[in-house]
């Protein structure tokens, strides 16, 4: 597909940004970069067009309608939430934004639309298998805001594939992103003084490269593809690997006793987790990809270990 066109929502964020660069650098579209925020004067990049539009705003389709993009990416989500956030605020984002997406991209007839979901839509289960391929149902737990987001989001993406099919998709359900300057959720466990280890699980982790997000992205920009696909790198890391690799000790304690410690801490307001994150550590998605791979067309250029020590790397060099 020759994408004349390209609208951006979240092009303020940390994968939009880049997308947006990506674009401009490549040359062959026309770039109207939408997000809530204000883009300053100084990150504003010739050949892009930016504009400020909250993805829950009744005006978005008049934005869509004035812009006429042949093709939309999604990026615009509450990936970590701020210390003021609430479940209700993340839901009108994700959820009830996408559907306004959706509609603005019917009303104004939008060929494609490329939403970025997450490994997070299948949730943390005990049943889950050793390596979750597509057809693997989504059921992200109500009790991980994201996860759950993340599962409505794709539900309601099924019943638009199957009601409105003039309006082409590609979901990406991306693993845990890494790069150079990347700072998050996952992030953050990797920095404490010792990492935790739930007793009886492995707690494996697939990474991507930020610049495979992006290439992912484009890729289904400038192709015919439709579909779902995973985004991970080849492979994976224990929490065990994880920790030698960055010299700390791994603390391995039984899931009650993480359980127990993490209700108190939260009551007490020492800790942003409660209980259920030992089930995001125990019943990790690892994410299949060689749908991504073989189907898609897409191979990243990084493994799930390469991308890894590549972080390590950079976060070492700027301290």
């Amino acid at each position: 597909m020759n994408a004349r066109s390209v609208l951006v929502t979240g092009a303020a964020g940390y994968l939009g940004s880049q997308l947006v660069a990506a674009l401009a650098a490549d040359g062959t579209s026309r770039i109207v970069a939408a997000d809530v925020r204000d883009i300053p004067s100084q990150k504003r990049l010739p050949g892009v067009e930016y504009c400020r539009a909250d993805v829950r705003s009744a005006e978005l389709a008049e934005l869509f309608k004035s812009k006429a993009p042949r093709v939309v990416v999604h990026l615009a989500s509450i990936v970590t939430p701020g210390k003021d956030s609430n479940r209700e605020f993340e839901y009108s984002v994700d959820v009830l934004g996408t559907e306004n997406v959706l509609k603005a991209c019917l009303a104004v007839g939008v060929e494609k639309i490329i939403v970025t979901s997450s490994g997070a839509a299948y949730g943390y289960y005990p049943d889950n298998p050793a390596w979750i391929a597509e057809d693997w149902p989504v059921r992200g737990n109500e009790a991980f805001a994201y996860a759950y987001h993340k599962r409505l989001v794709e539900e309601m993406l099924a019943r638009w594939r199957s009601e409105h099919p003039e309006l082409k998709q590609v979901v990406l359900r991306v693993g845990t992103i890494l790069g150079e300057t990347v700072h998050n959720q996952i992030t953050d466990l990797f920095e404490k003084p010792r990492l935790i280890a739930i007793q009886g699980s492995d707690s494996p982790f697939v990474f991507i490269w930020d610049q495979d997000v992006t290439g992912s992205i484009l890729h289904a920009i400038a192709t015919d593809k439709t579909g779902i696909y995973n985004v991970a790198g080849d492979g994976a890391l224990t929490i065990t690997e994880i920790a030698a690799r960055l010299g700390k000790r791994c603390v391995v304690l039984p899931a009650w006793l993480i359980g127990a410690a993490l209700a108190v801490l939260k009551k007490l307001r020492l800790t942003q987790y409660g209980p259920e994150q030992v089930d995001f550590l125990r019943y990790r998605p690892v994410l299949d990809n060689r749908r991504l791979k073989q189907e898609f067309g897409y191979v990243p250029r990084k493994t799930s270990s390469e991308v890894f020590d590549f972080w390590r790397a950079s976060r070492n060099a700027g301290r």
